[in-house]
This record gives C-alpha cells, sequence and structure tokens, in this order.
C-alpha cells in the first residue's frame, strides 16, 4: 500500500462508465482508501454534501452536466481535492480544468502507478503541515517568511521585499504546490485587479526570483507552470 493512503481517506469516482469505475474502484481499494462512486453531476454532488470525501476523480466527458460543470458547482460550496480525469490532452482543455478550481489533471489513458501518485500528492497539499502554520510563520528549507514583521529571509540572510512581492511570496508559499493562474494571482493579491494586467504578474514573478532565488533562470522555489501559471515549491 502506498504510505500516503490511509484506511480513513475517501475518494469520490465520477464517471459515467461503469467499467472504468470498477477499475478505479480496484486501484483505488488496493491502495488503502475507501470508495465512493457516482455516475452523473448531479449524484456526485449529492455526494459530496452528504459524504464530505477526501477527494473526487472527477471525468471531465459525460452526457447532461459535464465534469467542468460540476466542478464550478463544487467550487461554490466546497474546497474538496478535484482529479479531472480527461481524454482530451490539449493545453487549453488543461488550463480550462485549472480554472474551473482542479487540483490536477490526469489524461487517459494512465497508468494506475501515476494516478495513485498524483492521488497522494495532492492529499498531501490538501493537508495542513503544522510546520508551516500561517500565524507562526512559514517556514522552509533555507526560506523564512515572518507574518508579523512581514520579512523573508533566505539562508538567514534577510531580503528586503516590497509589498506586492512579499505578499505574493506570502500568497504562495501558504499554497505549496497548488498551481494559479495569472488572472487567479491578479484577484488574490493585487487591491484593483481590473486596473492591472496578466504581465504584471509576471512581472513581478520575475522581479522576486531575482531576489530571493540563487539561480533566477532555473528558480528553485517560485516555479512557472508553463500554459497555466505559477506554483511554489517547498
Amino acid at each position: 500500500m502506498d504510505a500516503a493512503a490511509e484506511p480513513s481517506l475517501s475518494i469520490l469516482v465520477v464517471d459515467d462508465d461503469q467499467a472504468i469505475r470498477t477499475l478505479l474502484r480496484r486501484l483505488l481499494t488496493t491502495e488503502g482508501y475507501g470508495v465512493e462512486e457516482a455516475s452523473d453531476g448531479p449524484m456526485a454532488l449529492e455526494k459530496v454534501a452528504a459524504s464530505d470525501p477526501d477527494l473526487v476523480l472527477l471525468d471531465i466527458m459525460m452526457p447532461g452536466q459535464d465534469g467542468l460543470d460540476v466542478l464550478e458547482r463544487l467550487r461554490q460550496t466546497s474546497d474538496v481535492p478535484v482529479i479531472l480525469l480527461s481524454a482530451k490532452d490539449d493545453e487549453a482543455d488543461r488550463v480550462l480544468g485549472f480554472r474551473f478550481g482542479a487540483d490536477d489533471y490526469v489524461v487517459k489513458p494512465f497508468s494506475s502507478a501515476e494516478l495513485a501518485a498524483r492521488i497522494a500528492a495532492v492529499l498531501r497539499r490538501a493537508r495542513p503541515d503544522p510546520a508551516a502554520n500561517p500565524a507562526n510563520g512559514l517556514e522552509f528549507d533555507g526560506l523564512r517568511i515572518d507574518p508579523v514583521r512581514r520579512e523573508v529571509t533566505v539562508n538567514g540572510r534577510r531580503v528586503d521585499l516590497p509589498a506586492r512581492e512579499y505578499e505574493l511570496l506570502a500568497f504562495l508559499a501558504s499554497w505549496p504546490r497548488k498551481v494559479f493562474s495569472r488572472e487567479q494571482l491578479l484577484e488574490q493579491v493585487w487591491p484593483s485587479p481590473a486596473d492591472s494586467h496578466t504581465g504584471t504578474v509576471t512581472e513581478h514573478v520575475g522581479r522576486l526570483r531575482r531576489r530571493i532565488e540563487d539561480d533566477p533562470e532555473r528558480p528553485r522555489w517560485v516555479r512557472t507552470v508553463r500554459g497555466v501559471g505559477y506554483a511554489f515549491e517547498p
């Protein structure tokens, strides 16, 4: 069994294809997860509300209410981690999935090992790390963010950051490995996002990297997720 899997963790599998649900149930049960199934969007929304699963595997291509519609509805009431499953491998489709609020996007056909690893990774990100409590500051290997003093140190060296760069770093670091689009970062970090544009985010990320990264061209902390946006790598 995967070390990250625990019997108490439950996964809701949403797919209109019974054969795929059966396949996923076998895989997830072997990995030690509890499994529930839903064959369509309305059933999925009901089960999330009723049983509060730890993660949802959600197929995009379903008749009636497709996976993106379900995800949009879910995000109105729940922050449950969602991994989208799709036969579409276009960059635009992946970007759209992340913009709707997906935590990961897996293309069919996928290997059992890859899917299990991605599930474990998403669950790790979704479960708070006591060592990274924003109230006490965010501390990683060589990087510390003090929210009280609004100070950042890298390997013990204080780094003076302008307000917007500090807020950008603090926001990303509060969600390790979670990918945010430039539009999402504008909404979360900039006080008047309507007066800014995505190029502003790109520019500030570049400045931030020059201040905190040993090699800004090969960043360790703030990484680019091609075609999507940026994520903080702890």
